[in-house]
């Protein structure tokens, strides 16, 4: 099913400073409300990761400061509930209308299917955590990789990814592949970039001029981990009540993050 123009529009509006009544609707619910309970029984919870932060890799925050100490909340929790609200707006997925922050220091990470990082390039784990992941993942978890630009965080990135899966390789994904084309066909994929765009007309962030799409896979071909390398899909989310912000690029971000969601939930 292909997302049509009037259904890009009502996932912008529902999150849109100019569309409070249809905001308001999905409040109703719970979604996008602070007051909203944690503590509801659903089928999907969506999941971010905190990991102990690597200060000695890079950053775009420099320093070491609260920014780097705490790389995986950025954009929270508004990302996260933007895009909550979508989710209940365009699919029938029975979803928690908060978010839930997972660790690594706790077997209570098997409790949730999905789990959505950021800044993976500040990541960091011990030996105990990264075997915990890797647990999760190949028992039929997912994680979703966002917001890291150029050479030297991928290099970050992949350090800790080795730790997780040093027997699984990193592939580019292709147009036809399933993960696109199981809510939405996303065949025509842009460079998603971060509120700066607003300020800078630029898409890409340090030496990261390209998008890449990447994945790494278990052994019995099922993607494990979706990679958004040289791309900021969590601002987008979070901007899209921005009129400032281009819908081309809002609208493309909640169209993989649930292609992504419900890949990891059948697959």
């Amino acid at each position: 099913m292909k997302l049509s123009r009037v259904a890009v529009a009502s996932v912008v509006a529902a999150v849109s400073c100019v569309g409070l009544r249809a905001f308001q609707r999905i409040a109703d619910f719970g979604f996008g409300n602070d007051d909203a309970p944690t503590n509801v029984k659903a089928e999907f919870y969506w999941s971010r990761l905190a990991y102990s932060a690597n200060l000695q890799a890079s950053g775009s925050f420099g320093g070491y400061g609260y920014w780097r100490r705490n790389a995986w909340s950025r954009d929270y929790p508004k990302a996260d509930r933007q895009f909550l609200i979508a989710m209940h707006r365009l699919t029938r997925i029975d979803g928690r209308p908060t978010e839930q922050v997972v660790t690594l220091d706790s077997d209570e990470i098997f409790n949730f299917p999905w789990i959505y990082a950021v800044q993976v390039e500040m990541w960091s784990f011990s030996d105990k955590e990264a075997q915990r992941l890797r647990e999760y993942l190949l028992k039929g978890g997912f994680l979703m990789v966002d917001d890291f630009h150029g050479t030297e965080d991928w290099e970050s990135f992949m350090n800790g990814m080795r730790q997780v899966l040093p027997d699984y390789p990193v592939e580019d994904l292709q147009s036809g592949d399933e993960i696109f084309h199981t809510l939405y066909d996303v065949d025509d994929k842009m460079q998603i970039p971060g509120e700066h765009y607003v300020r800078t007309r630029r898409t890409y962030e340090k030496d990261g001029y390209q998008p890449k799409w990447r994945a790494i896979r278990d052994h019995n071909g099922r993607i494990i981990v979706a990679i958004c390398h040289n791309m900021h899909l969590g601002d987008a989310w979070e901007w899209a009540d921005d009129p400032d912000y281009p819908e081309v690029f809002a609208s493309m971000a909640f169209r993989v993050g649930l292609d992504y969601i419900i890949y990891g939930m059948t697959h």
